[in-house]
């Protein structure tokens, strides 16, 4: 079996599957200390990789020109490695099930090609049970061997927050759990190694899994008590932020704003444990609940602008309004289950023209994914309104005063959804305001 000695040795490989938000900086973080494999299906992601650009922006060329690891396509490379961590996506469908087929892909390629005596160990978020119930199947039927005697599993759940350069990977305390007591070991030993922050092992898999799955929950239902709170506020024409401003003066009031629930985490995660309780019989009136408000978000701040055309006396079929930003949070390219295009698509239905600009995203990703041309900001003249819908740094150093200028010159118009700007300001310039 792979041991602590044999990988400090480098006379065992480590292979990280999956080079995305999760997988690449943990592999540049180990390859510090052990002989590093990635690997990821995607050819080009690996050309970049190679090359030293990471388009996630997660891991800087100078970082990425300074690790010591290789990267991979060909999966046959693998057989190399006795210690294997996936780091695959498990999004939602069109019907918000739980998708497993890159967690069950990943689980078929690394059952034909591991060796005996490897430690397998996944960073995808799942529902309790998924990593014993779902991965190792499939994994013992692709390499002939059995859990317990030939191989190992070990589950630790990332914690990667995407654009954040505080909270990394070598500073949030990580969650351990393992098959067995050695595998567990193993396990703290290596990750032990980057993770300064401490780990936490726990007593089984499950229970990791369920930590995971409920991090996220967490935030949806405070998130979704705070845009109920705000749809009830802006009926009593009160700002909400002014409102959180002052209950923030309690020592013990949550700071959560109102919002977006976009990306592969907070709006994906809960549905991966309503998914399973219901299995069992179990309807989560509560989290499906915060799900729906946090899912209408789009459809209602799309409302408010066109009610806000309307009381500007504007047409509202053939209006142009000017949408930044598209990707799912501020400072990263990652479109993933942006809820920008739930405002988009419902501001279409009112026959509204929503221009997009986001100096992150990906053109032909917003193209394949979504049917978006992205717009210059020249392109940007003459709007009817503008929805600030996420805040880069690119929109902040712009200021209210520039970006009200992307409107007709008569009668500015600006959703902020971000709650970035003062309405006072906004007043001063003569801005017809409104932020959630």
């Amino acid at each position: 079996m792979v041991t602590p000695e044999s990988l400090d040795k480098r006379e065992d490989k480590i292979a990280v599957v999956g080079l995305g938000y999760v997988g690449l900086p943990l592999a540049v973080h180990l390859s510090a200390h052990f002989d590093v494999l990635g690997y990821d299906l995607k050819s080009r992601r690996i050309r970049e990789l190679s090359a030293g650009y990471d388009r996630t922006l997660e891991v800087t060329d100078e970082e990425l020109r300074r690790a010591s690891l290789s990267f991979t396509d060909n999966p046959a490379e693998l057989a190399r490695c006795r210690l294997i961590i996936v780091a695959v996506p498990t999004p939602i469908d069109a019907y918000r099930i739980p998708d497993l087929r890159p967690l069950e892909g990943s689980s078929e390629t690394v059952g034909k090609h591991m060796p005996k005596g490897s430690c397998i160990v996944f960073e995808s978020t799942v529902y309790p049970g998924a990593t014993e119930e779902v991965c190792v199947p499939i994994m013992e039927k692709m390499s002939g061997m059995t859990l317990g005697k030939n191989f190992s599993v070990g589950y630790s759940p990332e914690r990667i927050n995407p654009g954040d350069k505080v909270h990394s990977l070598d500073k949030i305390v990580k969650i351990v759990s393992a098959s067995d007591a050695e595998s567990l070991s193993l396990l703290q030993h290596v990750y032990g190694k980057v993770v300064k922050a401490g780990l936490h092992p726990a007593s089984s898999i499950k229970v990791a899994e369920a930590a995971k799955v409920i991090e996220n929950t967490q935030r949806d239902l405070n998130i979704a008590l705070m845009n109920e709170l705000a749809m009830i506020f802006d009926i009593m024409d009160i700002d909400t932020a002014e409102v959180l401003e002052a209950a923030g003066t309690k020592w013990n009031f949550l700071p959560f704003r109102p919002g977006l629930v976009g990306g592969h985490c907070i709006g994906v995660d809960p549905y991966y444990l309503t998914f399973k309780a219901e299995s069992l019989g179990y309807h989560p009136d509560m989290i499906l609940a915060g799900r729906r408000i946090n899912d209408s978000m789009g459809k209602y701040v799309a409302e408010r602008a066109v009610k806000m055309l309307i009381r500007q006396g504007l047409q509202v079929r053939g209006a142009k309004i000017a949408v930044l930003g598209l990707t799912f949070k501020e400072d990263v390219p990652d479109l993933r289950n942006t809820k920008i295009i739930d405002i988009l698509n419902e501001l279409k239905d009112y026959g509204v023209t929503p221009l997009v600009h986001d100096p992150l995203a990906d053109p032909e990703e917003a193209r394949q994914y979504y049917g978006i041309e992205l717009q210059d900001m020249e392109n940007l003249k003459d709007m009817d309104a503008v929805i600030l819908a996420v805040m880069h740094r690119q929109y902040k150093k712009m200021g209210l005063a520039q970006i009200s200028r992307i409107c007709r010159a008569d009668s500015p118009l600006l959703i902020d959804i971000k709650s970035a700007f003062s309405p006072a300001r906004a007043k001063e310039l003569n801005i017809q305001y409104w932020r959630l």
